[in-house]
């Protein structure tokens, strides 16, 4: 894949897998039990987001067997990070390479998502990240991109969210989290990432065209 010299170059490895392998197994007890009570569309998904997971590691010279969970979220052995993602029966990772502080995130959205879901991500001061227009007019930061799909919002906003912690304040009546508590602006050709209560925490996310589709990573802090 083009992207896997891309991603070296600034520390990262990178895992692909697919639910559609042969002979895909746990890795180890702990993965067998999360695994035994999923459905099994789920199940072939959680599997091979491990397996991309451990093809990410080994991309940077780092071995990992079993990947069990904590809720929903994967734990590695000490010395070990990767982010999963899946869509469309792909799953994907990044992993950090030894020695290297990176924030981790990634998504994959491999099924565009239509303008009216923007609600869902963006709120008001984000709209006019929608609208194309020339760089420096219209608010668009001179150098900065405009135009930008929901699905590229979505998926940038996603990556940032696994990358960045949950924010100690303004987290909403019920303490959750969502992607309209993060706010996204223009970066040159990425986009800026930060908790809106906590704006100097930021990530600088990269989106790039996979298909009909979106991949997005955590490229470092912002």
């Amino acid at each position: 894949m083009a992207l896997r010299p891309v991603l070296a170059a600034v520390g990262l490895g990178l895992g692909v897998a697919a639910v559609s392998e042969p002979g895909a197994e746990p890795a180890g007890p702990a993965e067998a039990a999360a695994a035994a009570s999923m459905p099994s569309r789920r199940r072939l998904e959680f599997l091979a987001g491990r397996r991309a997971a451990r093809r990410a590691l080994r991309a940077v010279g780092l071995d990992c067997g079993e990947i069990p969970r904590a809720g929903r979220l994967p734990v590695f052995p000490p010395g070990r990070a990767a982010s999963i993602s899946h869509s469309a029966g792909i799953a994907v990772a990044v992993a950090r390479a030894p020695g290297r502080d990176l924030p981790l995130g990634c998504d994959l959205e491999l099924r565009p998502l239509p303008r009216a879901a923007s609600r869902l991500v963006l709120r008001a001061d984000e709209e006019w990240l929608l609208d194309a227009g020339e760089c420096g007019d219209d608010g668009v930061p001179p150098g900065a991109r405009a135009g930008w799909s929901v699905t590229e919002l979505f998926s940038a906003k996603e990556a940032a969210w696994k990358a960045l912690a949950v924010p100690t304040v303004g987290r909403g009546a019920e303490g959750a989290a969502g992607l309209r508590d993060l706010l996204a602006t223009p970066c040159e050709r990425d986009l800026r990432v930060c908790w809106r209560a906590e704006p100097a925490h930021a990530v600088r996310v990269r989106v790039v065209p996979v298909g009909a589709g979106v991949f997005s990573y955590v490229v470092g802090r912002a």
